[in-house]
């Protein structure tokens, strides 16, 4: 479970340090949604 946590807790970090260099509020709502859709379909399957 830490491990889990660790995870979750680095993907956004990572996500919220992309978003300081994408200044397009539409395109950071797309890839937010794209990589959610992602993580979803990984974590169930």
């Amino acid at each position: 479970m830490k491990r889990l946590i660790g995870y979750s807790l680095f993907c956004i970090a990572i996500g919220m340090l992309i978003g300081l260099f994408i200044s397009s509020i539409l395109l950071q709502a797309l890839i937010v949604f794209l990589l959610l859709l992602i993580g979803y379909n990984l974590f169930v399957c």
